[in-house]
């Protein structure tokens, strides 16, 4: 299928400290990668330093880092001692977030999201060179910091939906990041992508994307719960403006409402079980497979994938069946 293929990590209902087989586990079964995501649970940089300590032979990954939750010298030291622990062996994924993670539930403006994480970027890259930064960005000022780590600086690539975002992936970093997307989106946003790092000169970037998968036959019970999902990301305005740059405003359009008005309940009756289909991977483990191969074919390079433990799924198991 292609050449890395990762989970992400930690798996619910294993604590940290009890990781390690897990982590030895993924790289036996053939796993190349590990991925954290950053919202209300564990941070993103703690589950890959274990795995950087315990399976070495694992790349990993943040999918992603939130641009505004960090100071930007805080985060040149956490990028700089995860890149110092798994030398050549990290890249830093880097996104705006949402409203929703950065100003209700960190207290901090949403302000800018797309100047906050070019800038963040510039910065970074700035700081790696291991000279004094002095330097009025347009979301920040930086005066006089020098990181104190000298450390090679990792591959960092930005997580976009829309256009604005898949070009500065493609123009200024090593590649993009997508979530929540079906495998017919990919050849759209890829090529936004492709073509802006070609312009920029370029090499070809890397794609990852963020797939959620349950491997279980009963579509019933997946789909129904599936929808929840779905409606909490999919009324987020970030995602919202995606997909309905997409082209899925229509078919979206009676959740919205529903959601807005307060009626959960119609809202999630609103929404077709094949845009379930497309979004969330199910069916059998090799039904999964299948449809993790054509988001392959159609662009993406680094498949991440996270289980949804519905309808009963034992996500170890689960990380069994789904091994490359």
């Amino acid at each position: 299928m292609t050449s890395r293929y990762g989970m992400t990590v930690p798996l619910g209902g294993v604590s940290l400290a009890n990781h390690r087989d897990t982590y030895r586990e993924l790289v036996d079964l053939g796993y190349t990668d590990v991925w954290t995501a950053e919202a209300d649970g564990y941070d993103g940089f703690t589950p890959l330093a274990l795995a950087a300590a315990w399976a070495p032979e694992l790349r990993l990954g943040t999918a992603i880092i939130p641009a505004f939750t960090r100071g930007p010298a805080l985060f040149a030291q956490s990028v700089a001692s995860l890149a110092d622990a798994a030398p050549g062996n990290f890249v830093l994924g880097l996104g705006t977030s949402s409203n929703v993670i950065v100003e209700r539930w960190n207290g901090l403006p949403f302000e800018e999201p797309y100047k906050r994480t070019r800038d963040i970027n510039r910065f970074l890259r700035k700081a790696f060179e291991g000279e004094k930064v002095t330097e009025d960005y347009d979301s920040f000022s930086i005066k006089g910091y020098r990181l104190g780590v000298k450390t090679e600086r990792p591959p960092i690539l930005i997580a976009a939906l829309r256009e604005g975002m898949l070009r500065l992936a493609g123009r200024e970093s090593e590649g993009v990041i997508l979530n929540w997307l079906a495998a017919d989106d990919v050849p759209t946003v890829t090529k936004i992508v492709s073509d802006a790092a070609a312009k920029a000169g370029k090499g070809d970037p890397e794609v990852v994307a963020r797939l959620f998968v349950c491997p279980s036959d009963n579509a019933e019970e997946v789909r129904a719960q599936a929808k929840f999902v779905i409606a909490a990301y999919l009324n987020v305005p970030v995602y919202a403006a995606f997909h309905e740059w997409l082209g899925r405003g229509d078919r979206l359009a009676g959740m919205w409402e529903n959601w807005k008005a307060g009626d959960r309940k119609a809202a999630l009756a609103a929404i077709d079980d094949d845009l379930v289909d497309e979004l969330i991977i199910h069916g059998s483990p090799e039904a999964c497979k299948e449809h993790i191969g054509r988001f392959v074919e159609a662009g993406i390079k680094t498949p991440a994938l996270a289980i949804l433990p519905f309808a009963g799924v034992n996500l170890a198991q689960a990380v069994r069946d789904l091994a490359p």
